[in-house]
């Protein structure tokens, strides 16, 4: 079994990689914007688990960056078995304090690359008669929260998108999954090392590694969708109607983040 996943030089995508060839013992053709690290990824988990791995540096923000990854796959022969949408990008800022390129970017990756990726990958799954297709979103997909709106945006894209597709691609026994994570516990959130750590023992913040565990093994059962952590399905319906005077008080507490 191949399986390509995105963004897999670090972070989450790391770890999705670190399962599958772990866990699963799938080969691996892995893709990232950073050349060196992608390189020394694969040849770490071809070392250390035993299966091919191959790193390919790509940026997955140019308009046809889905469409030579599937080009590179054909031309090398690449059965895609497990296609991992993960690469995105994150940040807080007030909406017409972002510079456009910046806005572009996201849009680019979250919106653009997902759906030319699921389409040209999933043509041939369906062909085939097989296949996992696993798209990245967020908790923030239901949240009303101005910072990172377009971010909630895109996430509530992929989100709708991979769960109606799913029902286009099931009777071809391909899956599409949408992972919905909360807070996930790495440096982006600014906490200190205490406070990290208290958030994973209250469940509020997953690790990379337990995330990825969970979202694989939701993925390979077919659902459509998942949010990893059973705290936070009780925050969901909480974040869908925040009080507008919560709200500014958060827009607030945000600017420290803005960058």
């Amino acid at each position: 079994m191949l399986a390509l996943v995105t963004g897999a030089s670090s972070g989450i995508g790391l770890q999705y990689a670190t399962v599958l060839a772990n866990d699963y013992h799938c080969d691996l053709l892995l893709v990232s914007n950073q050349k060196k690290e992608i390189v020394e990824t694969a040849q770490q988990l071809s070392a250390t688990y035993g299966v091919q791995a191959t790193g390919l540096y790509a940026d997955l923000s140019l308009t046809d960056a889905a469409e030579q990854l599937y080009d590179y796959c054909r031309t090398n022969n690449l059965e895609i078995d497990v296609l991992i949408n993960n690469a995105g990008v994150f940040f807080f800022n007030e909406f017409v304090e972002t510079a456009p390129a910046r806005i572009e970017l996201m849009l680019s990756l979250h919106v653009v690359t997902v759906t030319k990726m699921c389409r040209l990958f999933g043509e041939d799954m369906k062909r085939r008669g097989s296949g996992y297709i696993l798209n990245m979103s967020s908790m923030s997909a239901w949240m009303t929260m101005p910072g990172i709106n377009v971010y909630n945006a895109t996430k509530a894209y992929i989100l709708n998108f991979s769960r109606s597709l799913w029902y286009e691609l099931m009777p071809y026994n391909v899956s599409v999954t949408a992972v919905c994570p909360g807070a996930v516990d790495t440096g982006l959130y600014g906490l200190n090392d205490r406070l990290r750590r208290v958030a994973v023992s209250l469940g509020v913040s997953m690790t990379p590694d337990r995330l990825a565990r969970k979202a694989l093994g939701k993925m390979f059962k077919r659902k459509k969708q998942t949010v990893p952590g059973a705290i936070n399905h009780i925050f969901i319906p909480l974040i869908k109607h925040l009080p507008d005077r919560l709200v500014f008080t958060i827009m607030k507490r945000l600017k420290a983040f803005q960058h």
